[in-house]
């Protein structure tokens, strides 16, 4: 099917755009980049399946260059008048910046990689800042140059653009002033024109009369979509591990040669079926959407005014308390200013005393005048009374005391115990949201969450975990779990191969926290299968340490490497060291999963049947005896050899902080950097007994890295092999008997 088919499934939506069934701003978001934020012009496919404008992803790209080297750029003037966000961004000097780093790029992809050793690809700048998911993307040796554009989504914007200036008439490229309105638009030309001009310069009978032509557009878009890596090829199949498009090539000897990839028109049924299914989905529900939406605009209006009624009652409140304050400061101070008169007036009346001892003034002054009377009744009936006066004046002068004190210590306050109460006043004491540990929690056909709270908080009282599968068939109704009064929880009987999310609120004194962020994990697409390593099939205690638990086994030199080593002279006397599970699979469907330590430098991880354990283990290999084989510890390919066959055991190498992928039979010798990808935190297995094919899973989002056929007969092990230093964890629901949790 042609690439018009898919514009065909959105042009309703533009159609009704055009008859104004739908509003212009709900389709509108979807079509915005989400770093210039305005529509998409030539969008590329970002790894991460989100898409960015052209010019967006170079100014990005150059932005991460520019900071990886340190180099500072002069922004243009700030007074300048600019028309978008976009033009904004990037200054003159930056633009011509980016225009040398481009003629560098294309120089490179001109004369191949040899010669060019500092390029913007070799100086680091590999990784892409994704302005959707805000995660940083790997974009590979060719940059942005090996991303597709997404014609779909360009088409859609152009046809988008046209409903929305419908007066707007796109007009003939060729005819002479003044043009006439275009009525079609050739594809092969890339041209609009008039009947006329059309006709004209697609006369019957000649190659050009076989054009494609469409409606008038602005958009022309290749016919067929090429690989950017191999240019002068189509793309023909579809990536399932890197979720693009690949040619003929890229799966033959290119980066995807290990991949599992299928055929363009299988992934275009599977990619049509489920859209067109969830499309279907969310129209059936379309009801239940309307109920959702008024429930939401129910709860904005609620959110208004409650908090409007929160704001007024907490406004209320203080300002109580302010009144409270208020009047008792009043108190206080008339308190205060009450002591402070009395306090004058006696000093006052006191110093006024003493002025009266001073000559010719007050008391003196009048006893001075008292002496001149010379009538002695007189004199006596008056100096009586004065002599008393100065008296107690002379008495006061020899001991001098004042009739009040300055201070005022009696009116100190303290404040503190009402500050620290200020302090903290706060709302009514509901606990801060938890949140959920994703690194401790795990999930299987059972799981165990785990959650915390924030640092510096105390813990609940207890706690209510609630979780929902999503799963577009059903209503992904929220189930809940008793009261927990710990910090995790057991989920049990959950399906496989499935997204669950899970949210977790926490209660303290009858009061409910809010929801923590919701977290999603995914089940393993088989139920967990347990075990724990086996120290009596194979297990050399020389060369191998295991834990007491058996969880956990870790590989050393040993003793009989240094008693050897005077025999070493070249090469390595290294080999692989195996351990097996103690439990096998006879039949069924099983997955296990474990972490590699990330400074191991060489583990194989994979299945074994017993038989071939036996043959292994019946031909040991000593160190110290001189049938010992050494062997470099480098893939010898015999081991490549037999995955063109099914055989009894089947192991991926991991080491040096890489998961090395298998070589095929159409891999060559310079792709060795296509078959390593970064090694995942934790690993999972699963083994389809009865469909004899084992696969490699990264254990955190359960994305299949690398499947194969296995030959499975008798029993098959869960086995190991290290070499040289390097340790196996097994997950704890992996070695658990049973699951339990802290409280």
């Amino acid at each position: 099917m042609s690439d018009s088919d898919d514009i065909s499934e959105f042009g309703f939506i533009v159609d009704r755009i055009s008859r104004g069934e739908v509003p212009i701003k709900n389709i509108e978001r979807e079509l915005i980049c989400p770093s210039c934020k305005e529509l998409f012009t030539h969008p590329l496919i970002l790894p991460c399946q989100h898409s960015v404008c052209h010019k967006c992803a170079k100014e990005l790209l150059l932005s991460r260059e520019v900071a990886n080297t340190e180099t500072d750029l002069e922004i243009s003037n700030p007074a300048t008048p600019v028309s978008s966000p976009r033009a904004r961004r990037l200054s003159s000097a930056s633009v011509e910046r980016l225009d040398r780093l481009s003629r560098t790029a294309s120089l490179r992809r001109s004369f191949g990689r040899k010669g060019w050793k500092r390029t913007i690809h070799s100086q680091g700048v590999t990784t892409f800042p994704c302005p959707s998911c805000k995660r940083d993307v790997d974009l590979g040796e060719r940059g942005i140059s090996g991303l597709f554009r997404n014609f779909t989504l360009e088409t859609i914007v152009e046809r988008y653009r046209q409903a929305a200036r419908a007066a707007v008439a796109i007009m003939c490229n060729l005819c002479k002033a003044p043009p006439s309105e275009a009525t079609k638009s050739c594809m092969d030309c890339k041209a609009s024109y008039c009947n006329e001009c059309f006709k004209l310069h697609h006369p019957w009978g000649t190659p050009k009369a076989q054009h494609e032509y469409v409606g008038p557009t602005t958009n022309f878009r290749p016919k067929v979509l090429m690989c950017p890596e191999h240019e002068m090829e189509k793309v023909t199949m579809y990536c399932e591990v890197c979720r693009r498009p690949v040619c003929h090539l890229c799966k033959l000897g290119g980066s995807h040669a290990n991949h599992k990839v299928t055929s363009m028109s299988s992934a275009y049924k599977v990619l049509k079926e489920k859209l067109s299914k969830s499309i279907g989905y969310l129209i059936s529900k379309e009801d239940q959407v309307k109920a959702q939406i008024f429930q939401l605009e129910h709860m904005i209006d609620q959110t208004e005014t409650n908090g409007e009624k929160s704001r007024n009652e907490a406004t209320n409140l203080i300002d109580r308390l302010c009144s409270i304050l208020e009047q008792r400061k009043m108190k206080l101070i008339k308190s205060i200013e009450d002591s402070r008169t009395s306090k004058l007036e006696r000093l006052r009346y006191q110093m006024d005393e003493y002025h009266g001892m001073l000559e010719n003034s007050g008391l003196v002054g009048y006893a001075q005048e008292v002496l001149k009377e010379t009538d002695q009744s007189c004199f006596v009936q008056t100096a009586k009374q004065l002599h008393t006066r100065i008296r107690m004046a002379t008495e006061s002068l020899k001991t001098f005391q004042p009739a009040a004190e300055p201070s005022f210590t009696e009116f100190t306050l303290d404040v503190s115990r009402e500050e620290e109460l200020l302090k903290e006043l706060s709302f009514t004491n509901v606990p801060d949201a938890p949140v959920i540990d994703q690194q401790q929690s795990r999930l299987y056909n059972e799981g165990i969450i785990y959650w915390q709270q924030p640092r510096g908080n105390p813990p609940a009282d207890h706690y209510k975990l609630e979780y929902r599968k999503l799963d577009q068939d059903g209503d992904c109704a929220w189930q809940s779990t008793e009261d927990v009064s710990g910090t995790s929880k057991v989920i049990s009987n959950l399906d496989s191969n499935s997204r669950y999310l899970f949210r977790v609120k926490g209660c303290k004194n009858f009061s409910y926290s809010d929801y923590s962020k919701e977290v999603a994990f995914y089940t393993p697409p088989a139920p967990i299968f347990r075990f724990l390593f086996d120290e009596n099939c194979g297990y050399n205690s020389d060369h191998l340490i295991l834990s007491k638990q058996r969880d956990s086994v870790e590989s050393v030199a040993g003793l009989p490497m240094l008693l050897g080593a005077e025999r070493i002279m070249a090469g390595s006397y290294t080999s692989l060291n195996f351990i097996t599970g103690d439990n096998g699979i006879t039949k069924g469907k099983f997955y296990w999963a474990f972490r590699v330590d990330v400074s191991s430098y060489l583990v194989k991880v994979g299945v074994v049947s017993d038989t071939k354990l036996q043959e292994w283990f019946h031909s040991p290999r000593d160190i110290n005896s001189p049938r010992y084989d050494h062997d470099s510890g480098h893939d010898s390919g015999s081991e490549d050899t037999a995955l063109e066959h099914s055989q009894p055991f089947t192991f991926v190498t991991i080491g040096m902080r890489k998961f090395f992928l298998p070589k095929s039979p159409s891999t060559s010798c310079t792709d060795s950097c296509a078959r390593y990808l970064t090694v995942p935190n934790r690993i999972g297995i699963c083994l389809d007994y009865d469909k004899g094919k084992v696969s490699f899973h990264n254990g955190d989002s359960m994305q299949c890295l690398y499947e194969r056929h296995v030959e499975c007969s008798g029993t098959m092990y869960p086995a190991f092999g290290l070499m040289g230093g390097g340790a196996v964890h097994l997950e704890d629901l992996v070695a658990m008997k049973e699951l339990i949790y802290r409280n």
